[in-house]
């Protein structure tokens, strides 16, 4: 049989994860609501592709083959799902109870969530025991650690599969222990909401965050340029949620970033966030 995988939504992390597992040789549907959207992601994910191979992170294996489609039904058969749309509580529960009812017992569902707790999510599938959290970090296909959120009615054999799928596209996880925002969230998304907090109230610009954040504690890229990366959309998202499951006010999204969002400067994948970029990504 072949190990194709479905991946649930299309937007930035959607199609970094697609990116991939195709890389490595893995057929991939990607589902979407709409046909605009995945027509984007395509040209999206070629890119990516393209540069996960000028930068030698793709292995010298011909690319999987891309499908896409409208259609939750087109999961049926795949060896995993992979769970990668918006930080809302409710849409998950949509898209997780559809596709439980979809896939075969003993098929991994997998959430991307980066800060529901796994078990709130569990309660969405018929078989609780076959649900785990994969957070991957943006962009997949260039970080080789995932944080890997263990719920705890998640079972062994679901873990074996886990390790499994990550073993076919040469990533290692480091497993936690289910919690809201589990390790790298609660961590992470804190310090870039004070970070964009410290540019609103005028302390410093972006870049010269950034480049103290990279030059003094080591941060490869600084917290900005990571912010516009993940999308400040899906961070504010993100920390909305943790703020919702955890009652500190650290995460409460800053005026600064909220401003962004609603001047629809999302980051990399609108053109413009706490940087101006020449080329929109999604």
């Amino acid at each position: 049989m072949t190990r194709r995988i479905t991946v649930l939504g299309a937007g930035v992390m959607g199609t970094g994860i697609t990116t991939l597992a195709l890389a490595h040789g893995i057929p991939v549907t990607l589902v979407d609501l709409e046909t605009a959207v995945l027509d984007r992601a395509r040209a999206s994910v070629g890119r990516q592709l393209r540069h996960a191979q000028l930068l030698g992170a793709a292995p010298d294996v011909p690319p999987g083959e891309l499908t896409t489609s409208t259609s939750a039904a087109d999961c049926a058969g795949s060896i995993a799902v992979i769970e990668a749309i918006s930080e809302h509580a409710e849409q998950k529960d949509k898209i997780l109870r559809e596709v439980s009812g979809i896939v075969d017992p003993g098929t991994v569902i997998v959430s991307n969530t980066s800060g529901i707790p796994i078990d709130e999510l569990a309660a969405s599938v018929e078989r609780p025991d076959e649900l785990v959290g994969i957070h991957f970090m943006n962009p997949p296909y260039l970080i080789t650690m995932v944080e890997i959120a263990r719920g705890p009615r998640t079972s062994d054999r679901t873990m074996e599969s886990v390790r499994d799928l990550l073993n076919l596209v040469n990533r290692r996880g480091i497993a936690v222990r289910d919690a809201p925002g589990f390790v790298t969230s609660r961590l992470l998304h804190p310090m870039i909401n004070n970070a964009a907090r410290i540019v609103g109230e005028g302390v410093a610009d972006a870049a010269e965050v950034d480049e103290l954040m990279a030059g003094c504690l080591g941060h490869p890229t600084g917290p900005l340029r990571t912010a516009d990366l993940i999308g400040l959309d899906n961070l504010a998202d993100s920390l909305f949620a943790l703020h919702e499951r955890l009652g500190d006010p650290q995460f409460l999204p800053c005026e600064q970033l909220l401003d962004h969002v609603r001047a629809g400067r999302l980051g990399r994948k609108s053109g413009s966030g706490f940087y101006e970029y020449e080329e929109i990504t999604r």
